[in-house]
């Protein structure tokens, strides 16, 4: 973002620089949606982001609740000594039989372990008794008491938008153990409230008084005053065939269907269905628009996301209409604009989470992709699927009841007054919005309190990750457990021969615990000074880096150098994935190590906290610098043990190669091209069509990045060149009627690049 405003600011400090969990809200507008990137592309933390639908978690680029934590479907009570409670209509879990019955992968697990910030997008749909579950299965993972098992989380949404959807016969159940539905009524918030920031500047709307309006509508304080401003804009009678580019917002799926299917088959001409591009595994659950698109000339639509590109020529919510079709080529027109675009497909991910093995943070891998035209029919949505959305104009039909918060959504989407049609009088009646909410929104931080909770919350941040950093308790333990494992097995397993490494090793951690616990006791007499020196801190940490470094890191070298011994002997699998286990802890340690060096160097250099201070080519590295060193020295040792690559594939397969850090999905293509890999074979390694690599293509040719003589043949180029000619039109169609078979619809796009 080039400016932040201040509660954006600290929201930002108070996930890079303290532990403290954060409810973020804001009007519509606001930029939640903006500030949340920033905050993945900046924080140094592991970080997991998921939402309570599936829709929600592709738009947040995550994944969601209950694929995260393993969760079935239906209600959570909050207690032991509860049985589930199954009827037709309702099901219910508790504690006992979540513990009981629901099994979480070993790859879930390992993210949870490794977890620093959960971010919960669109927290306004999440049930209290929800996050009461997800706060269990975190606290049994990563056996940690403490809310959440002691994961910072970052909640975001407007509670005045969409409310949980709890039914009657749920709740007669439910309101025994909750005061309410909402996510700050769950237990885990009660116990531990989040620090309540609020984005006020809106940069939707610039007009006074309707934001005015707006603002007294979401705080349940609407005036007669307000209703007439508003009224001013009924017109019943308001004619939508001859009044384009007005989009009607409905409370009803079937209303808003049948608006759009009529509109469509009003038009004269060709219907034209397009449907997506899928690879991978994309259930159709989570198809984030309409599988069938169909379209005819002169159809009004609307794009569904933002555009990526460096021109910017749409938002989520502009509309246009359609001026050319074919099969492979979609035109939409800007009538206010006078200007004319063709669309490119966008792609949607599904992904997961999955560990690095040599660094240990969360990545994500790309399960599948769903490629599809980013527009729909636009002469009707719902109020709730218009959220996100921004129209310059709107007819707004509150005919039927409306729920707290749908009046305030749906007014909220547009610019300004001068684009609201209203088909029917608003009314006081039927549109207050729900007064827990109201009364929740007393608890907004002030300017003070979030300077001194800052400061306060800080000082503690350093102190904990310090005191984390040198603190080995559970990893000796880990250590003591392997060791005393291998008394399980009979002499001639193939673990017991290296029982005795397994005492050395549990001896050399041992051996640093006590000169640890003195450090830290240190550490803890300095912190506790009502004003810390940070000089002090930083040579102590220095010191204390120079000391345990060595030990610890041998530590990481022996299980390295077994693990590459072990999985050259046959029928050792079980010991090598407990071997893993403890090289994962161990590797992390020492990672952790040379961060909390970094990270008292960025503060006393007056320095911000952030993903790319707490980290260096040291730490990037270290450890397939590391597997390779010892790779190269076994080989040499020990030129006799088997060297079956099928069969060693058995034990690495679980050491994939690092993800590169999220990029522009054009410029992850070009670093690909880079690499000298082809077409078809990127298109492989990003779960992709050829024909959206080809896309991509299409856009690098535009920059310049890449030349088309790379890409094409010098005579197909030729080909180009002459059926280009003289052509000027907007649409390819025609040119690809009149040479049909000599190029392709990519090729032909690739070249127009070079015109421009």
């Amino acid at each position: 973002m080039q400016t932040v405003s201040e509660a954006a600011a600290y929201t930002l400090q108070f996930i890079n620089q303290t532990q403290r969990s954060v409810f973020l809200t804001g009007k519509a507008g606001t930029g939640k949606t903006t500030l949340l990137k920033e905050i993945i592309a900046t924080t140094h933390k592991n970080t997991v982001v998921v939402a309570p639908t599936g829709i929600a978690a592709l738009n947040a680029g995550g994944v969601t609740i209950h694929s995260m934590f393993q969760l079935p479907f239906g209600g959570f009570i909050p207690a032991f000594g509860v049985d589930s409670q199954f009827t037709d209509t309702v099901k219910f879990e508790s504690k006992d039989t979540l513990r009981r019955h629901f099994k979480m992968s070993g790859l879930k697990k390992s993210v949870i372990r490794n977890m620093e910030l959960l971010v919960i997008d669109e927290v306004s749909m999440l049930r209290a008794d929800l996050l009461d579950a997800m706060d269990y299965m975190m606290q049994t993972v990563r056996k940690n008491a403490t809310p959440f098992g002691g994961v910072q989380v970052l909640f975001i949404g407007d509670l005045l938008q969409l409310p949980p959807v709890i039914r009657d016969e749920e709740w007669r159940t439910l309101r025994n153990y909750y005061k309410g539905k909402f996510f700050f009524h769950s237990h885990a918030v009660q116990q531990s409230p989040p620090l309540y920031i609020e984005l006020s500047k809106i940069y939707r709307q610039t007009d006074t008084e309707f934001i005015s309006v707006l603002n007294n509508l979401r705080n349940n304080q609407i005036t007669a005053a307000d209703v007439q401003a508003l009224n001013k804009y009924v017109k019943p009678d308001f004619d939508l065939k001859n009044n384009k580019g007005y989009i009607t917002l409905t409370t009803h799926n079937n209303k808003a269907d049948a608006m759009n299917a009529q509109a469509l088959e009003d038009l004269k001409g060709e219907l034209i269905t397009y449907k997506p591009d899928i690879v991978g595994d994309f259930p159709e659950k989570i198809f984030p628009i309409e599988e069938r698109l169909q379209l005819k000339l002169g159809a009004q639509v609307m794009f569904v996301k933002n555009d990526l590109s460096f021109e910017k020529n749409y938002f989520n919510g502009k509309m246009g209409i359609i001026k050319s079709l074919s099969s492979q080529e979609i035109l939409v027109h800007f009538p206010e604009e006078d200007k004319t675009i063709e669309v490119e497909k966008y792609e949607w991910q599904n992904i997961r989470y999955k560990i690095d093995p040599a660094t240990k943070e969360i990545e994500e891998e790309v399960l599948g992709t769903f490629v599809h035209y980013p527009i729909k029919l636009a002469w009707a949505i719902t109020v709730h699927k218009s959220q996100g959305l921004t129209f310059d104009k709107a007819a707004i039909d509150v005919s039927q009841v409306f729920m707290p918060g749908q009046a305030y959504v749906a007014l909220s989407r547009l610019r300004s007054l001068e684009g609201l049609i209203l088909l029917s009088p608003l009314r006081m009646n039927g549109i207050s919005n729900d007064q827990d909410v109201m009364d929740y929104s007393l608890n907004k931080a002030s300017e003070e309190l979030l300077k001194n909770s800052l400061h306060f919350e800080t000082k503690n941040f350093i102190h904990n990750y310090l005191m984390h950093s040198f603190d080995w308790a559970v990893l000796a333990q880990e250590w003591r457990n392997h060791k005393y494992s291998y008394g399980d097995k009979s002499e001639s397993s193939a673990k017991s021969k290296h029982a005795l490494w397994a005492t050395k090793q549990m001896e050399a951690i041992d051996s640093l615990l006590d000169p640890s616990k003195k450090f830290m006791g240190q550490l803890n007499k300095i912190f506790n000074n009502e004003t810390v020196d940070l000089i002090h801190v930083s040579e102590r940490i220095q010191a204390a880096f120079g000391y345990f470094l060595k030990p610890m890191d041998e530590l990481v070298f022996e299980i390295l150098w077994k693990l590459e011994e072990v999985k050259r002997v046959k029928k050792s699998k079980a010991y090598y994935d407990e071997l893993i286990v403890l090289e994962e802890l161990q590797t992390k340690a020492v990672l952790r190590l040379m961060k909390a060096k970094l990270l008292i160097e960025t503060v006393v250099a007056g320095e911000t906290i952030s993903k790319e201070k707490l980290t260096s080519d040291e730490i990037k590295k270290y450890i397939s610098r590391k597997t390779e060193a010892i790779q190269n020295q076994f080989k040499k040792a020990n030129v006799t043990l088997i060297e079956d690559e099928a069969d060693l594939q058995r034990y690495t397969s679980k050491k994939a190669t690092k993800k590169a850090p999220k990029k522009s999905t054009v410029q992850e293509t070009y670093e690909l091209w880079v690499e000298k890999n082809s077409i078809a074979d990127i298109a492989t390694i990003r779960v992709l069509t050829k024909q959206t690599i080809y896309s991509h293509f299409v856009q690098l040719i535009q920059t310049k990045a890449v030349s088309i003589a790379e890409v094409l043949p010098e005579d197909k180029i030729q080909t180009l060149a002459q059926a280009f000619q003289g052509y000027n039109e907007e649409s390819l169609n025609t040119l690809m009627e009149k040479n049909s078979g000599k190029f392709t619809w990519d090729e032909a796009r690739m070249y127009k690049a070079t015109l421009n």
